[in-house]
């Protein structure tokens, strides 16, 4: 795959390159990341690239030839084009699912107050937030689609399971893990996890991930398609919640 980011500040992005996942992947050349200066296009002798919006308003708005004629410098006919934008449609697993099977994803940062709606009307595939409040810039959202993209893509992850068991994947919170020592604090690890017995271990994992789910992002539930066992496992676990409620 292939990600270039349109940004005025390529350096913003200086150790992405070497970060694990990511590093992983351009090593094994799975990726290929490049960093691209809007101000370079500019046709402003200062290299101006924002101005004041018509009919008023605080702030700058980027301007739209800067931004189409660095798009059009790598643009291909399998690219979609991006704009990090607190009005996109929030990110989500199935849309990272999605994005990793592009060939050319282009990640377009805007800044200051945005950009020229006409970039985003003409030249934009998406709109893409990250959640339901404002920042400086696209910088730090184009780095999430980077990151959640690239551990998807083939190769990356020694096992696929490595991805498809983790919260989101399948649009439920994964189950709870634990690790070495067996106790700590006098807590202790749950015996099913100890049991060896595979088939006990799957179905309480499968319990787990329903009932982290229910407790913490209950939301979630609405928008799965539940198999006929898990709706009764539910049933179960909200009997279970209530008991203890």
């Amino acid at each position: 795959m292939r990600i270039d980011i349109l940004t005025l500040f390529p350096e913003f992005f200086s150790n992405l390159s070497n970060w694990s996942m990511i590093g992983k992947a351009i090593e094994k050349n799975i990726l290929n990341l490049d960093f691209i200066n809007i101000r370079d296009f500019s046709k402003n002798k200062h290299k101006k690239v924002d101005d004041y919006p018509f009919g008023g308003g605080s702030g700058m708005l980027m301007t739209p030839q800067p931004i189409y004629d660095a798009i059009n410098s790598i643009k291909e006919k399998e690219s979609k084009v991006i704009y990090m934008s607190p009005q996109g449609k929030l990110l989500d697993q199935d849309i990272i699912n999605d994005l990793s099977k592009e060939n050319h994803l282009i990640l377009l940062c805007g800044h200051y107050e945005g950009i020229d709606n006409r970039v985003i009307e003409n030249y934009v595939d998406d709109e893409i937030s990250i959640g339901d409040y404002v920042l400086t810039g696209g910088e730090i959202p184009s780095m999430v689609i980077i990151d959640s993209v690239a551990r998807l893509l083939p190769g990356v992850l020694k096992h696929e399971e490595s991805y498809t068991e983790e919260s989101h994947y399948e649009g439920l919170l994964e189950h709870p893990q634990y690790t070495r020592p067996r106790e700590f604090n006098d807590i202790t690890v749950p015996d099913v996890l100890l049991s060896g017995n595979h088939s006990k271990i799957e179905k309480w994992k499968e319990y787990e991930s329903l009932k982290a789910t229910a407790i913490k992002r209950p939301d979630l539930l609405k928008n799965i398609k539940l198999t006929n066992e898990e709706e009764n496992l539910l049933l179960l676990i909200e009997e279970e919640l209530n008991k203890n409620s």
